[in-house]
């Protein structure tokens, strides 16, 4: 009599259920009420296949959602490594790079064997220069007011593979992107590990016309520095020497006549400061620096015409 009273007060809330609660179901095995909906395969396989199946019909939140369950459920699994790369691919097809990178970057965490690393190097390595083009990290497809992530996604390439194929290449882009930022230092330092790490690859000379190239940038900033003046025309002059062919030599060259006309600006207004004082003497000594070091500057007809007036002034 009890069992056929709960039996039928089971059938009457189960008459009551919305579409929705319907899902559940009565297991005699477990003695429990089941959802299928968010119950998982009795193994890694089967779950595996039937988030991979939801993925290939473009289903990607389901699929994102049973592959977090095999996760979940089979850690330790061969699957499991699988799924995660999945979970990046996911992300990625809906546009969420940055999530995307996160996603790939567990499989090199988590699962340092899988047989995806490199595929996953190489597709870090893609959503790094898609930062570096100008795509923006979005939520909701809402581009995000952060600072562009590239810098971090470069350094993670490298760090993942240090001598493998891309590493050096990413280092590159590393630097370039800190040069972006104008944080010309770091940049320098990021060339530098290229010729300190991989002295033969491919990269390695465009690293240094970078490294004066960034060394340049310092000496025009507000403050007017000197040394970095001379540091940067120093190393556009190593690099045409070592690398006299190279289609950045033009460039070089160019820079190098930017820096001496930079330099020569700086001597002609120190001589112009001791004339305004009336040290005659020391301003000559820098006009005539002028015009002997760079002759081929506009700063030295200044010079000499200046001189002139002095000359004149002594008699």
């Amino acid at each position: 009599m009890r069992i056929t009273i709960i039996l039928a007060a089971l059938l009457l809330l189960g008459a009551s259920f919305t579409p929705a609660q319907a899902y559940w179901i009565w297991t005699p095995k477990t003695g429990k009420w089941v959802n299928p909906k968010l119950a998982v395969k009795p193994s890694p396989k089967e779950q595996f296949d039937t988030a991979k199946g939801l993925y290939e019909t473009k289903t990607y939140e389901e699929a994102k959602r049973e592959f977090k369950k095999l996760l979940k459920s089979y850690p330790k699994s061969a699957e499991a490594a699988e799924s995660q790369y999945y979970l990046g691919l996911i992300e990625e097809a809906q546009g969420a790079l940055y999530e995307a990178f996160q996603a790939y970057q567990k499989v090199i965490d988590k699962y340092p064997f899988s047989q995806r690393i490199q595929e996953v190097i190489e597709r870090e390595y893609k959503i790094g220069e898609a930062f570096m083009s100008g795509a923006k990290r979005k939520t909701l497809g809402v581009a995000l007011p952060v600072e562009n992530p590239a810098a971090e996604i470069f350094t993670k390439v490298v760090d993942n593979s240090t001598y493998g194929p891309l590493a050096a290449k990413a280092q590159y882009k590393l630097g370039l992107v800190l040069k972006g930022l104008g944080q010309y230092y770091e940049a320098e330092d990021a060339f530098n590990k290229i010729i300190s790490n991989y002295p033969d690859s491919e990269w390695a000379p465009a690293a240094k016309f970078q490294i004066a190239s960034a060394r340049a940038a310092v000496s025009r900033g507000s403050d007017y520095d000197q040394g970095a003046t001379k540091d940067a025309k120093q190393k556009f002059e190593e690099f045409v020497q070592e690398h006299p062919d190279a289609v950045l030599s033009r460039q070089a060259e160019e820079n190098i006549q930017h820096l001496k006309d930079k330099e020569a600006e700086g001597g002609y207004n120190i001589a112009a400061f001791y004339e305004k004082q009336k040290d005659y003497q020391a301003a000559e000594i820098y006009y005539n620096d002028i015009i002997n070091n760079y002759p081929d500057t506009l700063w030295a007809a200044k010079a000499l015409a200046r001189l002139r007036v002095m000359e004149k002034r002594k008699k």
